[in-house]
């Protein structure tokens, strides 16, 4: 969409809030778009695995700190998030990934 993080901040606050403008469900810069870039995102990795089977790929910025984009990049088969300090939710949340794995694995 060609949006820069730096301007963005004038008005993106409107293109999240639903009651305004309603154009994102979340901040893009800080929550994946999973439809859109985490496709390609799943694609990458995929065709860069086929290629290196043992290729390091993870994501490291805003994204790393959203607990819901670290799922997604777990059940893509990213083998790590970074985040800043400030951002210490994204640990949280790849600790409940694993946990909720197992669970549902014994009740398989």
């Amino acid at each position: 969409m060609g949006l820069s993080r730096d301007d963005a901040g004038r008005f993106l606050p409107d293109y999240v809030d639903e009651k305004k403008a309603g154009v994102f469900s979340a901040d893009p810069f800080q929550s994946l778009d999973q439809k859109g870039v985490g496709m390609l995102m799943k694609w990458g990795t995929e065709k860069g695995r086929r290629t290196r089977s043992k290729l390091k790929i993870g994501i490291c910025g805003e994204h790393g700190g959203d607990a819901d984009s670290v799922k997604f990049c777990h059940q893509i088969g990213l083998d790590y998030v970074s985040a800043s300090p400030f951002r210490v939710i994204s640990r949280l949340a790849a600790a409940q990934v694993v946990v909720e794995e197992k669970q549902a694995k014994k009740k398989t």
